[in-house]
């Protein structure tokens, strides 16, 4: 890990590389939403589908009234309303949940519908089948890598599944680092953003021993550097890349790639990571998850 001491993931615990398994990592995975033709064109709206190893992302440009269901849906899944609000229907019971918020809709059957329309994005596990089939890198997964474990759901809430949605409007906090929810198949962390290019000489190459994290920029100008790791097979080697996208976007990163991101637009730069399922060291900290009281932990073995 190399972070500027002012990056609150400084007081992670250090990981150390541990020596990179042979055979080949997952190629990085990226979407240029802004560029591409929707892979669904339908009266509710346009909609793009990305993979990762466990996830799903969907990105849609709903018309006005626009309606997304899921029947038989056979976990959580999440729904990010950067600014169009919507109304979200669980099991036949609706609540409006406005723009700037973050929802966490359980399995069995729901709908997402957007009065007004607009761009909105929901997250599904690779459980999802039937949208895995729908992305465009749908097989990009279909050789066997062993640098992911097989995916673990967290623990159900308590008090059992309901729909649960919260603000993004949380006030920034020295020693946090972003604004962190998380469910029992994701953690979604909507990062601080930056206005103007950000900083070229504190910036955070980091990786990640065993999970894959999506980069998904919302607004402004992103470069994003990796460098894969060097084993004792130089077939596994890879060429240094920088990929420079703009907004809508997304990137999945696999580990143990070494990574970081720099805003490089002039205005408003805005970026979410994504974790499927949620990681442990943030949950760990404390005050880092907003929603922590609504989602008990994963028990580890010790």
């Amino acid at each position: 890990m190399a972070y500027d001491k002012s990056d609150p993931r400084a007081a992670l615990a250090t990981a150390v590389l541990r020596k990179p398994k042979t055979g080949l990592i997952a190629e990085a995975q990226l979407a240029t939403f802004y560029d591409t033709a929707p892979n669904i064109r339908d009266k509710n709206g346009a909609s793009w589908f990305l993979r990762g190893h466990n996830f799903i992302l969907v990105q849609s440009e709903a018309e006005p009234g626009g309606t997304f269901n899921r029947n038989n849906q056979p976990d959580e899944y999440v729904v990010l309303l950067p600014s169009a609000g919507a109304v979200i229907s669980v099991n036949g019971k609706s609540q409006n949940v406005v723009g700037n918020s973050i929802a966490f809709i359980p399995p069995g059957d729901s709908c997402v519908t957007v009065p007004e329309g607009g761009r909105f994005f929901r997250l599904f596990t690779s459980q999802s089948s039937d949208l895995v089939a729908l992305c465009p890198n749908a097989k990009a997964y279909d050789i066997p890598r062993d640098h992911i474990p097989s995916f673990q759901a967290w623990p159900v809430p308590l008090d059992g599944w309901k729909l649960r949605h919260y603000s993004l409007d949380v006030m920034k906090e020295e020693g946090r680092f972003g604004r962190i929810f998380r469910c029992t198949t994701f953690m979604v962390n909507i990062l601080d953003p930056y206005e103007g290019p950000r900083d070229s000489s504190k910036l955070s190459p980091h990786h990640h021993d065993d999970f894959e994290q999506g980069s998904l920029v919302l607004e402004g100008s992103y470069s994003h550097h990796l460098r894969w790791p060097w084993t004792t097979d130089m077939a596994d080697w890879r060429d240094d890349i920088e990929f420079k996208v703009g907004a809508p976007s997304a990137l999945v990163i696999p580990p143990p790639v070494v990574h970081t991101s720099r805003a490089t637009g002039s205005g408003h730069n805005a970026m979410v990571d994504i974790f499927c399922p949620p990681r442990m060291d943030f949950s760990l900290k404390p005050g880092w998850v907003l929603n922590a009281d609504d989602y008990p932990m994963l028990e580890v073995e010790s």
